[in-house]
């Protein structure tokens, strides 16, 4: 395993770190100054986005996250990790500046992968080019969806058309009046073994007996850099059959193949986030002084940095094994690495965060500094794509097997 950087990421990351510096923090700071991380309830893009999205694609920063595939940046997952990294210090403005957030991330994966010809014109090409977004609505606020096989949202066909029947929640991008078309997860087939009941299909927004319910927030925040979230319900929504995605039964496999890129990416952010935090703890305890003397030279505050340094690098060093191996042996034979990334990295980002509000005293709990949202943003990662205990469980009775295989 070689983790240095080529030829081509060396230069996308000093690309994108000067396009952090000229425009994504002076963006960031200019919408903290004027209120911070939107009003909850509603969901506003900032204004910035637009400008930052057409100097993004001129530099060539543009859909680094589809590996392999000329539509995107055809970077490789390892190609793609510190890049990813970098946008994670300012989650609200650097991926979707890029179009590398998600869901759409996620959503363009899947529609790559498994749409068809015109299922990908219609909605991928846009996607791609940013003039839409989307969301994807799997969880249900009735079950315990950490098991995808409790979905009891019914896709039930009429002759021509998939007739659709449920609620779903944390549908996230749904509060984007930009987003436009939702990838929907329900039980075809309840008499089916349980992981070939599901299946996906695509549901445009403005589709009749499509209601968004409520917004959702986080912590209080309206989470404006994925699109929101929202409680979503579906009263006899019709759509052609032709808006189904793969083949009936094939629900809970997609779902699989799109959380794999999807769980490794929010690490690669997160780990980003870290470093952010870190960085903000070293210049606050180095301008403060508390009790006679500086807070840096306080021992519980140096045990804390030395203890984040070792624990992003070590989680760095484990995500990037994992991106090698999705290029090399593919997300399958990753899978132990991708559930134990989603496991540590949360951990590890929410602790660094955790300290580094601690040193910032009440500033590191307002609307002065990121730390707040970021913290909120971390803590979050605990249950998106999965709640921790799913893939410790999982994770042990593998390791179980092959101990004893």
């Amino acid at each position: 395993m070689d983790f240095g950087f080529d030829e081509k990421t060396t230069e996308l990351r000093e690309r994108l770190l000067t396009f952090m510096d000229d425009e994504v923090y002076p963006a960031e700071a200019a919408l903290q100054a004027a209120g911070g991380h939107g009003v909850p309830g509603e969901f506003t893009r900032p204004a910035v986005m637009a400008e930052l999205q057409t100097k993004a694609r001129a530099l060539g920063l543009w859909n680094l996250f589809l590996p392999h595939d000329p539509r995107g940046g055809g970077l490789t997952n390892l190609q793609y990790a510190p890049l990813a990294e970098i946008t994670g210090r300012v989650p609200q403005l650097a991926p979707e500046a890029l179009n590398c957030n998600a869901p759409d991330t996620g959503n363009m994966e899947v529609l790559a992968m498994f749409g068809t010809p015109e299922q990908q014109e219609q909605w991928l090409t846009p996607l791609l080019n940013a003039e839409i977004r989307s969301a994807f609505a799997m969880t249900e606020p009735d079950v315990a969806s950490s098991d995808a096989r409790n979905i009891s949202t019914s896709i039930r066909r009429e002759g021509d058309e998939y007739v659709i029947n449920g609620c779903k929640w944390w549908t996230t991008g749904a509060m984007d009046p930009n987003c436009k078309i939702f990838i929907v997860m329900g039980k075809t087939d309840p008499d089916a073994p349980s992981h070939q009941q599901q299946s996906m299909v695509l549901v445009p927004r403005d589709t009749p007996g499509l209601t968004v319910v409520r917004p959702l927030t986080v912590y209080g925040y309206a989470d404006e850099e994925h699109g929101g979230h929202a409680e979503m319900r579906f009263e006899d929504v019709r759509v052609p059959v032709s808006n189904l995605i793969g083949e009936e039964g094939s629900g809970f496999a997609i779902a699989q193949a799109r959380l794999g890129p999807g769980r490794i990416h929010h690490c690669m952010r997160a780990i980003g986030m870290a470093e952010r935090a870190l960085e903000l703890m070293c210049r606050r305890v180095a301008e403060r002084e508390a009790f006679g003397k500086p807070l840096a030279r306080q021992g519980v505050i140096l045990q804390w940095i030395a203890q984040a340094r070792i624990r992003i690098e070590s989680t760095r060093l484990l995500i990037l094994k994992t991106a090698w191996l999705m290029d090399t042996v593919g997300n399958k034979g990753a899978h132990t690495e991708i559930q134990a990334i989603k496991i540590l990295t949360p951990e590890v980002t929410t602790w660094v965060l955790d300290r580094a509000v601690q040193a910032f005293g009440g500033a590191g709990v307002s609307q002065d500094t990121p730390l707040a949202a970021l913290w909120a943003g971390a803590r979050t990662l605990h249950l998106a794509d999965g709640p921790d205990e799913v893939h410790e469980s999982s994770l042990a009775r593998a390791e179980i097997r092959r101990q004893l295989s």
